[in-house]
């Protein structure tokens, strides 16, 4: 699982914190790096992406994040945020979401029997 940071740390350190614990908690490992760099994820191998920022950084980062990780092959991108349809994000996660729902579809996402 890549963790897709935007922004500052102080912007997307909270977010990525709780998603790389929510993730864990399902076994499942995460890579942190910057989410605008196709790159970044490529490298990290991981097959799945979740965004993690402020509210602010969101407005105008992250469509044109997710869509660079779209087309660097992110079979799924999660946002660590309320819903907000953004563009091009398929999923959410924040405090108080079916956390067994998010696992189970990483799970799928990630082809782990």
């Amino acid at each position: 699982m890549f963790l897709g940071t935007l922004g500052p740390a102080a912007a997307y350190t909270a977010r990525a914190t709780f998603a790389a614990n929510l993730f864990a908690a399902g076994g499942i490992a995460t890579v942190t790096g910057a989410a605008d760099t196709a790159e970044a994820f490529a490298a990290s191998g991981a097959p799945v992406a979740c965004l993690c920022s402020s509210d602010r950084v969101y407005a105008d980062g992250a469509a044109p994040a997710a869509a660079a990780l779209a087309a660097a092959g992110a079979r799924r991108i999660w946002l660590a945020g309320r819903p907000g349809g953004y563009d091009g994000v398929d999923s959410y996660l924040y405090s108080g979401c079916d956390a067994v729902e998010v696992l189970e579809t990483t799970l799928r996402d990630l082809e782990v029997p």
